[in-house]
This record gives structure tokens, sequence and C-alpha cells, in this order.
């Protein structure tokens, strides 16, 4: 039987089971979130006080982050949660970082080489525009919204609900009522609902 395929730089290799570098999967995720548009919402969360990255001490003021771990990029801020959610990918992203030991805040023991069973998969087309829509909603919301930290609060919610909804296996009552309460939170991101129509409507015409 042939071994297994080596990835020796970016992205998941070929095969039932990859060898993969812990930089190969940092950067695999990295590009995976960017593919999605994460990135624009963080530059919202960023102005309006919400920087995950506050405090730690591989953030050099200015430049960003110094020293990226598999901790950092496979934990997912309530936005970012809520985005994968509704284009399905969550699910996948979860079981793509369950398979990476070593994961602890803001730093990792992930061993430099690891077997990956599960790849990350991303979209065939980079569908950035979706989080870009998303963030442009986030903003509209920070602008019109008198109360302080209005932008930190959803995101929090968002995060506990759709938690609650992975969560939940047998009540199914329960676990609509929680489904409905994302789409009351989630209610003023129009720009993002019509993009992600779209993108759904697009996806069973292939």
């Amino acid at each position: 039987m042939p071994g297994p395929v080596t990835d020796r730089k970016t992205g998941p290799a070929a095969g039932p089971s990859a060898l993969m570098s812990r930089i190969s999967i940092i950067d695999n995720g990295m590009l995976t979130l960017q593919a999605w548009g994460a990135d624009h919402i963080c530059k919202v969360c960023i102005a309006n006080s919400g920087s995950c990255c506050r405090d730690c001490r591989n953030l050099s003021d200015g430049v960003g982050c110094q020293l990226r771990n598999t901790s950092c990029t496979a934990w997912l801020c309530g936005f970012h949660k809520y985005l994968l959610y509704e284009v399905g990918q969550l699910e996948q992203w979860q079981a793509f970082w369950e398979q990476v030991p070593g994961q602890d805040y803001r730093e990792d023991f992930t061993p430099e080489q690891l077997p990956i069973k599960k790849a990350l998969q991303r979209p065939k087309q980079t569908m950035d525009h979706l989080g870009e829509a998303l963030a442009a909603d986030l903003q509209d919301m920070a602008r019109s919204h008198i109360a302080i930290g209005i932008i930190l609060t959803l995101r929090e919610k968002l995060d506990k609900n759709i938690d609650q909804f992975q969560l939940e296996e047998k009540d199914q009552k329960r676990k609509l009522r929680i489904k409905r309460k994302i789409k009351v939170l989630s209610g003023d991101f129009q720009r993002f609902h019509f993009l992600l129509n779209k993108y759904y409507s697009d996806l069973a015409e292939d």
C-alpha cells in the first residue's frame, strides 16, 4: 500500500489520510476564512473596539499578529461562526480542527507534522463578497443604533445561540426555536441575506 501523501506547502494534500505541516494547517484555515470574506468582518469589529486579539503578546501595534497558531486560527467569533453556519460550512470547519491537537489559549503545542483525514474545503470561487456584505450590514448597525456596544452584544448572542443550536440533538422543537432566534438576531443583515439567497440559487442551478 502507498504511504500517506505529504503536504509540503499550503493547503490540503490529496489522499484519504495526508501528513500536513502545522504551518500548512494554519495557512489553509486562513485562506478558507478569507475565501468567505471573514477579514472584512474583522475590520468592523476592530473599529468598534471588539478585537479578539487585544492584549495578546503576539500582537504588534500597527503591524498585526506576529505568531499565528492553530488555536487562534480554529477559533471563530460569533460573526464568523454565523457566516459559516449560513453557508453550510460550520460543521466541516469544526470537524477539521477537531483533528488538530495541542490547541491552547492564544498558543499551541501542535506537532510540526500530523495526519489529517478530513480536508478543509474552500469554495471553488472566492465568495468574499458574502463576508463583505455582512461587514457592511454590521457597519450600518453601528452607525444607526444609539446603544453603545451593539455590535459586540450581537456577536456574543449569535455565538451563544449557534452553539446551543449545534448542541441540541434530542429536542427538535427547541432546536427550531433557537434557529428562529438566530434568524431574528440576523434580521438587519439585508445585504448579506440578499447575496446569500443568490448564492444558494446559483448552487441549485449548477
